[in-house]
């Protein structure tokens, strides 16, 4: 009898971490951010953020395939540490801001690569254009209760992408085409009240 009691109660620990791991996570905006990078002349790399970043994830650990992802990127917080570059960046020579407020990426599909690692592919939009794209994931890491509660969990996750194929041409011959974007997040998902 008691061999029973200590199998059901086992059985239903992991099935209440088991359901506090899969459903809807919520993107920290404060522990999360959107760099790139890319080339200026051919001869350095010059770095930034957007500073600004929300969405949510689904996920279930027992099935990388049910994972989904919603990323939304406030285009005007781009941040490369020189005002007149970030001028010039949400103007129309770039990113246009005014007309295109945000950057997104909706996923399609998803798969485990490795050891720790998925593979996500979804669509990507920026500046009105609308292109499929494949993220590198590190992650998500394994869940942790935070000290108010909350599970929380982080990922990394990289691709590249061409800036001409979504029509954002300004500067060419100084600004290199290839840009690579490394989103790190941590997601977040409150205690049931």
């Amino acid at each position: 009898m008691t061999r029973w009691v200590l199998s059901f109660l086992l059985v239903a620990i992991l099935a209440t971490v088991a359901a506090a791991q899969a459903g809807t996570w919520q993107m920290d905006p404060n522990h999360s951010a959107a760099q790139f990078s890319v080339r200026h002349l051919g001869v350095s790399t010059v770095r930034g953020a957007f500073t600004k970043v929300s969405g949510s994830a689904k996920y279930d650990p027992a099935d990388a395939t049910k994972t989904a992802l919603d990323a939304t990127i406030d285009a005007s917080s781009v941040d490369t540490r020189v005002e007149m570059r970030d001028k010039d960046l949400r103007s129309p020579n770039f990113l246009d801001v005014a007309k295109y407020p945000t950057i997104t990426f909706h996923s399609k599909q998803v798969k485990a690569a490795g050891e720790g690692k998925l593979q996500i592919v979804g669509d990507l939009t920026i500046h009105g254009v609308t292109k499929e794209v494949s993220l590198d994931v590190d992650g998500p890491s394994a869940p942790i209760k935070d000290p108010w509660g909350n599970q929380r969990m982080g990922a990394s996750a990289s691709t590249k992408i061409n800036r001409q194929d979504f029509g954002v041409s300004g500067a060419a011959g100084v600004v290199g085409d290839e840009i690579t974007i490394t989103i790190d997040t941590e997601l977040i998902q409150p205690q049931p009240k």
